[in-house]
């Protein structure tokens, strides 16, 4: 991309332009998931002044939309069969990779409130180094990202990051391998994986993986049974979630274990 400040024209690199939308493809690295009820809502209630101009990509023959996918669909759902033959004023790019297609997404929804999973799967796809390094470490366990509640399924993106940068790759890995081991899917859920990240940063040098997921996984109630002890810690000390949920790990692992204890978790909260 040109430099702006070397012309004496402070000009954007984007142009109005008229684009025909039987050329138009949705970029598949720069867009969040498509829903059918929003481009609905817009067909049903099409007010062209108020449509905007969608913003798009030109490259290998076709114009890439980047921003305004629910808008492009609502107005070929309000023009009907005939939209093959319509153009839409766009502003439009030329040449972008598609790595800064994704990259421009990013950007754009930094004041636009996309949902954390959307801009994390848009960063992974730009390869930002931080969201590829978590994605691969959530896949090294035999996990996946998404929002959904299958198998393996991960969700708490915001979550994974913070325990990423606070402790590392290496603690986010030991994390999810010992709630996948003791809990399954149903552990893979943010206080979980905030207090386990919490207890896994803390004890990294003394935590035993084999005896937390034994202990951990056979508390009475399964991860709910985790849960409600935390609970419990939190209305006795109304500390965050995450600390309570490490410190109930470290109650539920000490059980039965004479002088192999952890330490408590109140004896050092310091993190």
């Amino acid at each position: 991309m040109t430099n702006p400040k070397s012309s004496n024209r402070l000009e954007q690199e984007k142009h109005l332009k008229w684009v025909p939308l039987v050329k138009m493809r949705v970029s598949e690295v720069a867009q969040r998931d498509f829903r059918q009820y929003r481009a609905d809502h817009l067909a049903a209630d099409m007010d062209l002044e108020q449509l905007g101009n969608p913003t798009v990509n030109e490259r290998d023959g076709h114009f890439f939309v980047m921003d305004g996918q629910h808008r492009v669909a609502a107005y070929k759902q309000w023009i009907g069969d005939s939209w093959i033959t319509q153009e839409l004023q766009c502003w439009a790019y030329v040449g972008l990779t598609e790595q800064e297609e994704a990259e421009y997404f990013l950007k754009l929804n930094d004041t636009l409130g996309v949902k954390a999973m959307e801009k994390f799967r848009v960063s992974v796809r730009a390869g930002r180094e931080i969201e590829t390094d978590i994605d691969r470490i959530v896949r090294a366990q035999g996990l996946h990202i998404a929002s959904d509640k299958n198998e393996g399924s991960v969700g708490a993106v915001g979550t994974l990051r913070r325990v990423y940068s606070r402790s590392g790759a290496g603690v986010l890995a030991r994390t999810l391998g010992i709630i996948r081991d003791a809990y399954g899917t149903p552990g893979l859920d943010a206080p979980v994986i905030e207090g386990i990240g919490y207890l896994c940063g803390r004890y990294n040098g003394q935590l035993d993986a084999s005896v937390a997921v034994q202990k951990l996984g056979g508390v009475q109630g399964g991860v709910n049974g985790l849960l409600g002890l935390a609970e419990q810690q939190r209305a006795r000390t109304r500390a965050p979630r995450g600390q309570c949920v490490a410190a109930a790990a470290v109650d539920i692992i000490n059980r039965g274990r004479g002088t192999k204890k952890l330490p408590s978790w109140w004896a050092d909260d310091t993190q």
